[in-house]
């Protein structure tokens, strides 16, 4: 008869965490961010939008970056990043375009 080794996790069961604990629990490296201006319309069909936005907590609290957003966005929001140190890159208007 094989043995098994059970699995020790160092993790709290879902069971004892708080209210607040589990509310958070999937954001804890995320820092909020504030839109505060809506740059354009990226991407081929337009479905992403390029917003600025103010880091509220953080290591990089108080800082404004450019990002893009997939989905419905609008000034106000409060978008959840993973990371602040990488901005998206500005839009440049392209030249020769069909009129």
């Amino acid at each position: 008869m094989e043995r098994r080794r059970k699995r020790r996790t160092t993790r709290k069961k879902v069971e004892e965490l708080t209210e607040e604990e589990k509310k958070f629990q999937e954001y804890k490296e995320a820092a909020p961010a504030k839109v505060i201006e809506l740059v354009a319309r990226t991407g081929v069909r337009g479905e992403v939008m390029q917003v600025r936005c103010k880091v509220l907590a953080g290591r990089d609290a108080g800082k404004v970056l450019r990002r893009n957003v997939k989905g419905p966005v609008k000034i106000g929001d409060i978008l959840m990043l993973k990371d602040t140190e990488i901005e998206a890159a500005p839009l440049s208007k392209r030249k020769g375009r069909r009129k």
